[in-house]
């Protein structure tokens, strides 16, 4: 299957796509290659943008320092490197994490003195640095869209960079080989992250024939796998391959978009217990279909129709894949619902919870006297 398009991203697809479209890589002289420790290296897909980058006489420099939930600090101290290095564009390769990281190390290299705070507040004097992404799994379709979550310092809580004029990747690659090093349980949670992308684009109001396309595709696709999984048995390439596109389709989805409110209550189970982002996200999702049903039935029974399946299994199949279990006090309660409780994914959905509801939802999940 060819999932090569432009959108705005110049988006190519397939085995060995990196080396077929090795111009693509022409974008400057010295590129700040922004990685996670291993996943780039275990993958085969950072030799294989090393073996480009010197075939075409473009330096390179690595900076590997990227772990999950990617800090501000740490993309602002990338973007510091790029500029002493004399980096003038970037490539992130990795899961969303790194992706993300590289969209945020691309404005602060162009603008050196510029606090890390200040991404969130001020405006900046320098175009960022042009991009090049390409995922190693199939998660959170961060190629495709100009989105950058990162966690604010000391304080256990996430903010979304966001800008539609110079976070967009100029190119980016999917290869499902680059997967392949994924254990099984971990391509499930990206799955689940994926999902909820589809998912939730595919509700929301600011969705439109064509995003919902893309959404409603991706969702099947997602689903067939989160529903049919089985931990222990391998997952080929072909299958690889499907869940990479999808996931990309969820990515050009919550472009128009955005996400809903599984997003933010799960965000809080990520930070703060420890749960993988997709688990999180899917843990909530019969509360989510649910109320969702009380503000568009007519929408959700489309998305059933188009993921190809009742929804009351799909109440029960994703949460009961997302496999979370934990046991929150009032107190905890509380206080999750005071970080996350004015997030706009709330108003993403036909029906917008309040800040009751949130706190009804963590105590039916996860209250004491569920555990």
């Amino acid at each position: 299957m060819n999932f090569s398009i432009y959108m705005p991203v110049d988006l190519k697809s397939g085995v060995s796509c990196v080396k077929e479209n090795s111009k693509c890589f022409a974008l400057g002289k010295h590129a700040l290659l922004v990685t996670g420790r291993h996943a780039a290296k275990a993958c085969g897909a950072q030799d294989d943008v090393i073996a480009v980058l010197e075939g075409l006489g473009i330096a390179y420099t690595v900076y590997d320092c990227i772990g999950e939930n990617p800090l501000m600090s740490v993309c602002h101290a990338g973007g510091q490197t790029a500029h002493k290095v004399g980096a003038d564009f970037i490539i992130g390769i990795g899961g969303g994490s790194a992706m993300d990281a590289a969209k945020a190390i691309a404005a602060y290299a162009a603008n050196p003195t510029m606090s890390g705070e200040a991404l969130m507040t001020e405006k900046r004097e320098n175009r960022a640095l042009p991009i090049i992404l390409i995922p190693t799994t199939a998660g959170t379709g961060s190629e495709v869209n100009p989105y950058a979550v990162l966690t604010l310092d000391g304080q256990d809580k996430k903010w979304t960079y966001k800008d539609f004029d110079e976070a967009y990747a100029k190119y980016a690659f999917l290869d499902a080989r680059y997967t392949m090093s994924l254990s099984e349980t971990y391509t499930l949670s990206c799955a689940l992250d994926a999902f909820a992308h589809c998912a939730e684009s595919y509700l929301s109001p600011k969705g439109d024939e064509m995003s919902r396309l893309f959404a409603g595709y991706g969702a099947r696709v997602l689903y067939a796998f989160i529903r049919d999984f089985e931990a222990g048995e391998a997952i080929s390439l072909e299958t690889r391959e499907a869940l990479l596109y999808a996931s990309c389709a969820g990515g050009i989805a919550i472009n128009k978009t955005g996400t809903g409110f599984p997003h933010p209550l799960g965000y809080n189970l990520t930070l703060m217990r420890g749960i993988p982002h997709g688990a999180a996200c899917g843990a909530f999702y019969r509360e989510y279909l649910t109320y969702n049903e009380k503000g568009d039935a007519k929408l959700c029974q489309a998305l059933y129709d188009a993921i190809g399946a009742d929804g009351e299994e799909i109440k029960t199949v994703i949460p009961e894949k997302s496999a979370v279990k934990l046991a929150l006090d009032d107190e905890t309660i509380a206080m999750f619902v005071n970080k996350v409780k004015g997030a706009g994914n709330y108003k993403n959905s036909p029906y917008v919870i309040n800040e009751q509801e949130m706190t009804d939802i963590y105590r039916r999940l996860f209250g004491e006297d569920n555990a």
